[in-house]
């Protein structure tokens, strides 16, 4: 039977923009500072994954070494869209859970700014009137914003338009709830970007982004970023009493791509491959959705947080509209809260970083060390994240005794 892995530390930085300092600088904070929550040093670390999208070319994870101690340690520099930093956790996890490796630290991090609509749509320039086959597909001319758009908000917005029309009890005000429980969350979370509660009609009204979506829907830009410490079982009985205690247990660790399916040539599909790494996980951690005390999902959109109730099972099968109506993910429900720390929509949505934010949210959680948001008697909680492209990676965590 494979030895469990557990988190030992976990630490990220306030997300916002950092004007005076850089990537470098974030990560390097973060890796710091989980360190030291976990009670080690670098010199302890056997393997480091380092995620991040934008910057990705330089050999980040050595220029961070750079700042915090070179020991000559494989570093693994990843990509996988917004699963970059949830596949920084899953390298580590994998090297450790092989035997290479008895202490390891994953980074995500991502230095945005306000760089706009993100997608190949908003990256494209004008085109010469020059109707020619060309590229892999042999298209003559862009399609963007005339079959479909490739923008974020335009896919997210579709994405919740065909669940709306495929099951009852959901449309616009529902969609909209979703970002009132968020930005309510995002108060009791000092290291959100945006701690600002809206009312329904304020969302509602606000100006349209890409419908249902208006801006209150929409995840930030910014800066950032975040670090976990992971040990293996064997290694962590062999440190103090106190890191044992505050150890979490990773119960599963899964990473999906999306399998073939016809709809997905036209629009992409965001649903079966989190379904996919759902069911996976739940076999893996020996444990249903309903056991859940709490789930960080990535609500990079309104519509999208919808979708993934069903998808991670947390209501019935095209209930997600019944689910967000009843208050059940809110914080103070008696069911499974969903974006306790106010989710993408308020505490940001640094790319690289997301993915391992959101495990130390749920580590954080589960220590009962959340503070002001900080969910009561949580013991189980899970880390979710999809990238398009795709990848989809979840992390269930439990706060169990080694």
């Amino acid at each position: 039977m494979a030895e469990n892995i557990w988190v030992l530390g976990a630490a990220m930085t306030k997300i916002t923009r950092y004007p005076d300092q850089d990537v470098i600088d974030l990560a390097a904070t973060a890796s710091i500072e989980a360190l030291a929550d976990a009670g080690v040093t670098m010199a302890d670390m056997q393997v480091m994954g380092m995620g991040n999208m934008f910057q990705a070319m330089v050999g980040l994870g050595q220029s961070v070494q750079q700042q915090i101690g070179q020991t000559g340690i494989p570093v693994y520099n990843v990509v996988n869209a917004c699963a970059t930093g949830a596949t920084a956790v899953r390298t580590v996890h994998l090297s450790i859970l092989a035997g290479e490796a008895d202490m390891g630290i994953a980074v995500g991090c991502e230095q945005m700014g306000k760089m706009g609509l993100l997608g190949p749509g908003g990256q494209s320039k004008a085109e010469k009137h020059v109707y020619a086959p060309a590229g892999r597909y042999g298209s003559v001319m862009g399609a963007e914003g005339i079959l479909g758009t490739t923008l974020m908000p335009g896919v997210f917005a579709q994405a919740g338009q065909e669940y709306a029309y495929e099951n009852g009890g959901v449309g616009f005000e529902q969609f909209a709830k979703v970002a009132e429980k968020n930005h309510a969350h995002s108060v009791l979370n000092p290291l959100a970007q945006y701690q600002k509660k809206f009312s329904l009609e304020e969302i509602m009204n606000a100006r349209m982004v890409a419908y249902p979506n208006t801006l209150p829907m929409c995840c930030p830009t910014g800066d950032g970023a975040a670090a976990v410490v992971l040990v293996s079982e064997s290694k962590l009985k062999t440190l103090s009493l106190e890191q044992q205690r505050r150890a979490v247990k990773i119960s599963a660790s899964v990473l999906t791509s999306d399998p073939w399916v016809e709809r997905g040539q036209v629009q992409p599909d965001v649903n079966t491959l989190t379904r996919n790494a759902a069911k996976i996980a739940y076999e893996k951690a020996g444990i249903g959705p309903k056991d859940l005390d709490l789930v960080e999902l990535h609500d990079c959109f309104a519509t999208a947080e919808l979708l993934h109730y069903d998808n991670l099972g947390l209501c019935e099968p095209g209930g997600a509209g019944a689910f967000i109506d009843s208050g059940a993910p809110w914080r103070d429900s008696p069911g499974v809260t969903v974006n306790a720390s106010g989710g993408l929509l308020s505490k940001g949505h640094p790319i690289g970083m997301t993915g391992v934010a959101g495990v130390f949210e749920i580590t954080t959680q589960l220590r009962g060390e959340a503070g002001d948001r900080q969910i009561e008697g949580a013991t189980v909680g899970m880390a979710h994240v999809i990238g398009l492209g795709s990848s989809c990676g979840i992390h269930i965590l439990e706060k169990s005794a080694a």
